[in-house]
């Protein structure tokens, strides 16, 4: 087993001891060396302020290279375009671009008048200025609003023709979810890179609502083990086990970058990471 490269979703902090989480989040994860750190937005663009501050803080004191997500929601394509030459001046150059959710309690995504009607469209809009690398959603299980798997691939291959470069897919839990769908995108000639999204169990309930919300399927041996481990109060172990067993999975099948959903959560995460052989440098002094 090769040791994988990594990445690291955060969400950005809306109350004070919420800031302290994160930036403890990022000195516990950034030793890790990851490929990139991303900080989200919230469903209906709640948090798209919060999510600047936090970019440019994060880009700015922690060394890391950040990426910015940036939705169609709730925003007219200009104010979205500023908002990405807002990142780009202040050296974030690398953006996650999707659809975005609808705020909560709408019954669907609805355009702005003036906005992006498709993640496509944003994506288009994004490459053309020059100034960005691009990541987009996928999902290995069929997004909630896809007619079936084979639209979901289609709709994937017309993002990465649109200028994206790399993908990162929704949150599953077996590895044979991932690499199926890996095999359908390169039937259907996508070539770019597809990093798995990886959530490692921090709460199992929360786990459940967050899956049923998101298409993602719990399988019955799952949870039958989580809810032997909650009754016997050994969640974390468990959940450390289940990851890496299915981050191993993944490795031996050939994938070599792996993308965890922390949850500003991230000693879970690190000890997943630590399993994998992602551990710190070690740099010796020279005493001679």
């Amino acid at each position: 087993m090769t040791t994988p490269q990594v990445s690291f979703e955060f969400f950005p902090p809306q109350s004070l001891e919420a800031s302290f989480r994160l930036w403890d989040t990022v000195q516990t994860l950034a030793p890790l060396d990851p490929r990139f750190v991303s900080v989200t937005y919230g469903a209906g663009g709640t948090t798209r302020d919060l999510t600047r501050e936090a970019v440019a803080t994060l880009h700015k004191s922690s060394g890391l290279n950040v990426a910015a997500h940036l939705t169609c929601v709730e925003a007219s394509k200009a104010e979205t375009l500023r908002i990405a030459e807002e990142f780009a001046a202040a050296g974030v150059r690398e953006i996650v671009a999707l659809r975005g959710d609808p705020a909560k309690g709408s019954a669907g995504f609805t355009p702005h008048p003036e906005g992006f009607t498709s993640s496509v469209e944003l994506i288009e809009a994004l490459a053309a200025t020059g100034k960005f690398t691009i990541r987009v959603g996928a999902y290995p299980e069929s997004h909630p609003e896809a007619a079936d798997m084979a639209a979901n691939v289609e709709w994937l291959k017309r993002k990465i023709d649109a200028g994206a470069s790399e993908a990162i897919t929704q949150f599953f839990f077996e590895s044979e979810t991932f690499l199926r769908f890996r095999d359908a995108c390169v039937k259907a000639g996508i070539d770019a890179p597809i990093l798995p999204g990886v959530l490692p169990i921090e709460n199992w309930k929360g786990v459940q609502k967050f899956a049923a919300r998101c298409g993602t399927s719990v399988p019955t041996w799952l949870a039958n083990a989580f809810e032997k481990a909650v009754r016997d109060d050994r969640e974390d172990l468990l959940a450390t086990a289940v990851c890496t067993e299915m981050c191993s999975e993944l490795l031996d099948e050939g994938v070599d970058a792996l993308h965890f959903y922390t949850l500003n959560r991230p000693e879970l995460t690190r000890d997943v990471c630590h399993a994998l052989g992602v551990v710190p440098e070690v740099k010796l002094q020279n005493v001679a």
